[in-house]
């Protein structure tokens, strides 16, 4: 029974991450002639879904999501894994102004994004 609860408790904490990744949840071109079906490789798209970001051949689950005051953008620890690799660190997600992109900011770095179109993630 208490290996059922702690296991209960590791699910209910994964939720809230989840969840407030689906905001930025979509296909994101890196370069305005990248090939939206193409997902992890330089100059194609990225990718977010259900809590996880798909990168140039990495893959990061978003996790502790903290709202930024005053700004429509949320700060996430990733947690990231590439060529057998495993790093943490903090990186921030904002809509652009006109909705059709993402800024993802990471310490020293930011990236645009535009959203694909009609692309399910």
């Amino acid at each position: 029974m208490n290996r059922f609860l702690r296991q209960s408790a590791v699910l209910i904490g994964l939720v809230p991450a989840m969840a407030a990744a689906a905001p930025y949840d979509g296909i994101y071109r890196q370069t305005a002639d990248a090939d939206c079906a193409v997902i992890g490789g330089d100059g194609t798209s990225v990718r977010i879904a259900e809590g996880v970001f798909y990168g140039v051949e990495t893959q990061c689950q978003m996790t502790r999501p903290v709202d930024v005051n005053g700004m429509d953008a949320t700060l996430y620890t990733m947690e990231c894994a590439a060529d057998g690799q495993q790093w943490s660190e903090r990186a921030m997600m904002m809509r652009t102004a006109d909705g059709a992109g993402l800024y993802m900011v990471w310490n020293g770095y930011v990236f645009v994004y535009g959203l694909c179109p009609d692309v399910a993630p």
